[in-house]
């Protein structure tokens, strides 16, 4: 089933979640547990993100000599596959144009539509695996290139003359940013971007995390002035540890709450995972009363906060 049909069809705001897989090396159990978790709460959904392989340095314990530490998370395909036939939730896995070629992502998602995984995420992503200079191979260089892929292989096209080539009948999500992208020189800029996303084919968007609804709000009347229709999502993350307040701002170009900061800052950890609770619960209460579609919870290795949040409204 399609994101966009749930979306139409739910009389109600539903909750959708986002995992990351373990690094390479690491245990499905571990994403298995979270699954089920969530499971009391009948997600229509759960996204899966995406990573290309990255490689850092690291002392190698000798004084001098510096190693080469390689860490992958496992590739989403499996794992969305996995966690559908599991749990019988729809699964959608993030897409990447930086670190891919073309190649490599039709490949992706033709395994994809064998699997019978029609949704996806289409991002640009970070640069994390470089490709070498060849002819032969292509890249999408923005977010709206990959959609248009997508979206010409669900007409039928595909880079090479396939036989017996299907259409595919992927749903296409996009991120959206309220407080703009770090790139973008302003917020008409970034919206003109995310049109083009919509107009290359994407069908829903989902919003970079925030805490302040007033964000949002702006942000979708923004983008309906500007002529973007499909839903948004909103996106949301429950602040639960002190670092938070400088991490969060530094990695994702957010702002925080004044009010929000006063009811973490040189609390005990209780005090903050309280405070971020109530924090959220009284967004999300909010969010519901403005009418929007889905609420998307950005989660990392435990639902024990979301499902505090989302139980006091299922």
């Amino acid at each position: 089933m399609k994101i966009t049909e749930y979306l139409n069809n739910s009389k109600k705001t539903l909750f959708s979640y986002e995992i990351i897989p373990p690094f390479r090396g690491g245990s499905i159990d571990k994403v298995f547990k979270l699954v089920e978790d969530l499971m009391p709460f009948s997600p229509p959904f759960i996204d899966l993100t995406s990573r290309s392989a990255e490689s850092y340095y690291s002392d190698s314990g000798s004084g001098n000599l510096i190693k080469r530490v390689r860490r992958k998370r496992p590739g989403t395909i499996g794992i969305s596959a996995a966690i559908k036939n599991k749990f019988n939730v729809e699964t959608v896995p993030h897409i990447l144009c930086k670190g891919f070629t073309r190649e490599e992502t039709e490949d992706a998602l033709i395994e994809l539509n064998y699997l019978g995984i029609d949704n996806v995420l289409a991002v640009r992503g970070d640069e994390l695996r470089q490709l070498k200079n060849d002819k032969k191979n292509t890249r999408n260089i923005y977010a709206s290139d990959l959609v248009n892929q997508i979206q010409k292989m669900n007409d039928g096209t595909y880079l090479e003359d396939l036989i017996d080539a299907n259409k595919t009948n992927f749903c296409v999500g996009v991120g959206g940013y309220p407080e703009k992208h770090f790139e973008a020189p302003s917020l008409e800029k970034d919206l003109e971007t995310l049109k083009r996303k919509v107009d290359s084919g994407a069908d829903y968007i989902v919003t970079q995390m925030f805490f302040d609804n007033n964000v949002y709000f702006q942000f979708v009347d923004l983008c309906r002035k500007n002529g973007i229709e499909v839903p948004i999502i909103p996106g949301i993350k429950i602040l639960s540890l002190e670092r938070h307040l400088e991490a969060l701002p530094k990695h994702f170009y957010l702002k925080i709450p004044r009010d929000l900061v006063s009811s973490v800052k040189g609390k005990s950890k209780n005090e903050i995972k309280f405070a971020g609770i109530d924090w959220a619960t009284k967004q999300v209460q909010e969010l519901i009363d403005y009418g929007v579609p889905c609420i998307h919870f950005y989660i990392m290795s435990s639902a024990k906060s979301a499902a505090n949040v989302v139980s006091n409204f299922i």
